[in-house]
């Protein structure tokens, strides 16, 4: 199994994901807003939402999850890093929306750069996103991430055929900063 380390920020705790977070993350699985740009739609019950989390949680081929937590316990979000291949990493997160705009997701997806570039000794992380997702656009860039690709017609999800954004970062744009 994956090492997923405990991560602790000024205002949270960042730990493994368990199969037991599908209960508080149902809040944002079951959140049309939320899942309006996820690769799948909002779940309609409770048992989808555990069975998703729990699929994530698993020893999933080099997936590392964590679930954003204010103090260790109840999963408000998570944060995911999937190795593409060696020194690439590919990032991912949500939050339940009662969180947005209170720096949490940029706080957590900070801690797990950090973390990838730092202790893993990653050389690039990259992320996708819809273009027309702004919230996750404007995060990847206060962060640094760079705009490195365009793809039309890259997914096809429960709201039609949708391009895609991909941004990057590397190591050393870190160290520029």
């Amino acid at each position: 199994m994956v090492a997923v380390p405990i991560l602790i920020t000024a205002q949270l705790a960042l730990r493994q994901i368990v199969a037991d977070d599908g209960l508080s993350l149902h809040a944002a699985l079951s959140d049309v807003d939320v899942m309006t740009w996820w690769s799948s739609p909002a779940h309609t019950t409770l048992a989808e939402s555990k069975a998703y989390v729990s699929k994530n949680a698993e020893d999933t081929d080099g997936w590392r999850c964590w679930a954003i937590t204010k103090d260790g316990d109840e999963a408000i979000g998570w944060v995911i890093l999937i190795e593409k291949r060696e020194g690439v990493q590919e990032l991912g997160y949500i939050l339940r929306r009662e969180y947005w705009g209170q720096g949490i997701a940029r706080e957590a997806v900070s801690a797990v750069i950090a973390y990838a570039f730092v202790t893993l000794g990653q050389r690039r992380i990259f992320a996708d996103t819809d273009p027309d997702n702004a919230r996750s656009i404007t995060l990847l860039e206060s962060l640094g991430f760079r705009k490195e690709g365009y793809f039309r017609a890259e997914w096809k999800t429960h709201i039609g055929i949708r391009d895609s954004l991909i941004f990057g970062l590397l190591e050393e744009d870190l160290r520029h900063r």
